[in-house]
């Protein structure tokens, strides 16, 4: 049985998606949900996750993504949205969800509330996207590590028209905004570059034990 250090070696930036296969709806299923369940600052998920599936789109997309082939041959796109700016509100939906959730009152959480919105809420518009985008990006790891361990192919990209994509997709309207795509499917006998060797620093270059 293949552990998953086994299928982090095996995964790759694929660039080459073999178009004729296709996620089953059950392993789509899992890859989204592993997603929405995905650890986020506070637990507050400030970003929307988009699972492009139409053609047509698709094809629009790829002409402002420098015509990379990986928009339209696999299986599936997924763009993460990320708030750009956000207000109170974020935070008040939020704790009314914990609410039904957990079963609290508002008064419960009146201190965590306020927490998040003594931190949050003064920052300027460029450090609340920074900060939003980030959290779409832990999105982003948690699911090319799940989709690798079901060996799904899967190539992150931020290779794109940011501006076309608000506008193609209506994000902009809906106060979204595109932070990263990943492309997810089933690699190509014709990709070359699934033969070459995966090059990493060694742990000694990169990681230090402070004891």
């Amino acid at each position: 049985m293949k552990t998953i250090l086994d299928n982090l070696n095996w995964r790759y930036a694929t660039k080459k998606f073999d178009s004729t296969k296709k996620l089953s709806n059950e392993n789509l299923n899992t890859l989204l949900e592993a997603a929405r369940l995905t650890a986020s600052s506070y637990g507050l998920q400030p970003y929307h996750i988009y699972v492009i599936e139409n053609e047509e789109i698709r094809t629009r997309l790829r002409k402002v993504s420098y015509d990379q082939p990986q928009i339209t041959d696999a299986s599936h796109l997924i763009v993460l949205a990320n708030k750009p700016t956000f207000n109170d509100t974020l935070i008040d939906d939020y704790i009314e969800n914990i609410m039904v959730v957990r079963g609290l009152s508002k008064d419960d959480l009146k201190e965590f509330s306020q927490t998040m919105k003594s931190t949050l809420l003064d920052l300027p518009d460029a450090q609340k996207g920074a900060w939003t985008s980030n959290q779409a990006y832990i999105v982003l790891g948690n699911l090319m590590t799940v989709a690798a361990n079901m060996q799904i192919d899967a190539c992150p990209m931020e290779g794109f028209d940011n501006e076309q994509y608000n506008e193609i997709l209506g994000l902009s309207d809906i106060g979204l905004n595109a932070a990263v795509v990943l492309a997810v499917g089933y690699r190509s006998k014709e990709d070359e570059t699934q033969n070459y060797r995966k090059v990493r620093y060694s742990k000694e270059q990169i990681i230090t034990h402070i004891n």
